[in-house]
């Protein structure tokens, strides 16, 4: 796996980007092939497995939780599952780096579980809340036990019989509402998720595939009702990882805003709670041809050919924020080379990401030369029109996201663009740098 060095790292001016390249394997659905994979009773065969840091972590939590987890080929993995209800207390702490994914979701996995399983993660994941999923996988009878603020180190013991639960979630959050239904398969009865705002449903896409029992219906004010039986035995089946979409978003914006790139990207999943980058490039003028589409792994996928195009400001619907929540970062910096403002709203969620994304990209487009205006929930970015200056600094905050959406506006700038910490690229897209390199993007 290429390993980036925990260094200073920057982009220069580059040429026109050329060629096609396929991203990584989605995050999210590599961490719930695995996770569903040790909830399954025998072998499940995955491909396309994004093998990042985050992921890995995964897999290695899989392994000190009962199940058998083995690499066999490049992306390609066998997961030997105990079943529901089958885990076994792990003997170490379940140590989940950088992801919080991994940590929530694997939080509701044990939750109702009669064992007792020790989170630990690097640094910044130690500082972000766990409040959210611990209120709710309580109701089911575990017991929890955290650092203030509900921060890891956190300990978490699985009740002798789980009850089901009914919760409606507070905020839109794909995170909570899998851990819930995670935590539902080994308890009795149904359990019931409300999300009045529709998120990601790998979960729900994922719990079907492997045999399991998933009803869902809109309520009387338009929210999702979702109903899970539980106690079922999860059957094993093949899964392959479509590209990531949110990987693929550095080398697409990349190609829009350096003059005279073309590039196709191969294989990316679109799944419309996924692809709300996508659809909001398009409207800025984004010149993105959608090609070959057809269905992988239970999700919609598709080729995408970008063009570099002459980008507008506009206001982004608050609304499709669950769809691109973790877009938003590498939007701003498109957003910088357009003409006029583009104004996003609804995005107090990246408050508590792996950093405080929105304050980290208001500060990373200030030091490159753009205008921006941070909102409680959100950003207004003043394009400049393709006339970025560049030439800034940019402190990541341990943020994968950030430190490759200020490389990616160093490659159309004027000047260069130095990040103070790229090693945590690693978490999620450790080919960034090869990839982009192969078409033609210029690191120095």
């Amino acid at each position: 796996m290429h390993k980036l060095s925990l260094q200073n790292m920057a982009t220069g001016p580059s040429g026109p980007l050329q060629g096609r390249v396929r991203v990584p394997g989605d995050k999210s659905i590599s961490h719930r092939s695995l996770i569903f994979g040790a909830l399954c009773v025998g072998e499940t065969r995955i491909t396309g497995l994004l093998e990042g840091e985050d992921v890995l972590a995964t897999a290695e939590a899989m392994r000190r939780l009962g199940a058998e987890v083995n690499r066999t080929g490049e992306g390609a993995w066998t997961v030997w599952g105990v079943g529901v209800g089958g885990l076994s207390e792990p003997v170490q702490a379940l140590d989940f780096g950088n992801s919080g994914t991994g940590c929530r979701l694997v939080m509701g996995m044990v939750a109702s579980h009669a064992i007792t399983s020790t989170f630990i993660g690097d640094a910044s994941l130690s500082k972000r809340p766990m409040g959210r999923v611990i209120g709710p996988l309580s109701e089911f009878g575990a017991h929890f036990q955290s650092r203030d603020g509900g921060r890891l180190p956190l300990t978490v013991t699985g009740p002798a019989r789980a009850m089901p639960v009914v919760y409606r979630l507070p905020v839109a959050s794909a995170q909570v509402k899998s851990a819930i239904l995670l935590a539902g398969l080994n308890a009795p009865g149904e359990t019931i998720v409300i999300e009045p705002e529709a998120t990601r449903d790998h979960t729900e896409r994922m719990l079907r595939a492997c045999g399991a029992t998933v009803h869902i219906e809109k309520d009387e004010e338009g929210a999702n009702v979702i109903r899970l039986v539980g106690e079922p035995e999860l059957k094993p089946c093949p899964i392959i990882v479509p590209g990531d979409p949110s990987s693929a978003a550095f080398p697409v914006v990349a190609a829009l805003i350096i003059p005279g790139s073309e590039i196709v990207v191969e294989g990316i999943m679109l799944n419309p709670h996924r692809a709300g980058l996508y659809a909001t490039l398009m409207e800025m003028g984004g010149d993105i041809e959608v090609m070959n589409q057809r269905e992988e792994g239970g999700e919609p996928v598709a080729d995408l050919r970008v063009r570099a195009s002459a980008l507008k400001g506009i206001e982004v619907p608050a609304e499709r924020a669950p769809s691109m929540i973790d877009e938003y970062p590498v939007l701003a910096v498109a957003a910088a080379f357009a003409e006029g403002d583009t104004i996003m709203r609804g995005l107090a969620e990246l408050r508590v990401k792996e950093s405080d994304r929105l304050s980290a990209t208001a500060a990373g487009l200030h030091a490159n030369g753009v205008k921006v205006r941070e909102l409680e929930d959100g950003l207004i970015v003043e394009g400049r029109a393709g006339a970025v200056s560049g030439g800034g600094h940019v402190a990541t905050h341990l943020d994968h996201r950030i430190a490759m959406a200020f490389l990616v506006l160093g490659m159309a700038a004027g000047r260069g663009v130095t990040v103070d910490d790229s090693s945590m690229i690693a978490t999620s897209f450790p080919e960034f740098v090869p990839l982009m390199q192969s078409l033609g993007a210029r690191f120095v």
